[in-house]
């Protein structure tokens, strides 16, 4: 005898549908803002690798071991060529 699974109902489909009205886009918008505000947490602490030096190195290198796994892809983004359509998306 085959187990089938539940299948959505009429209630699921309203959830989703509710969720994709209010909460879609607040949780893209907190996900944005949270990508933001690391990078510029990075930026602040590791500036000196591009150049930028803000804090003192002791600080910055007590920061180091939690930095270290998002260096690449900030340094990606921040020497990315910026252009009037990223402003848009």
């Amino acid at each position: 005898m085959p187990d089938n699974p539940k299948k959505p109902g009429l209630l699921d489909g309203l959830k989703s549908v509710l969720y994709g009205m209010a909460g879609h886009d607040m949780a893209r918008f907190a996900l944005k803002t949270r990508g933001s505000m690391e990078h510029l947490f990075i930026l602040i602490t590791m500036g000196d690798l591009l150049g930028i030096p803000i804090l003192p190195p002791y600080y910055s290198l007590r920061l180091l071991p939690y930095v270290v796994p998002q260096i690449s892809t900030w340094k990606r983004r921040m020497l990315r060529e910026k252009d009037l359509t990223d402003a848009l998306a």
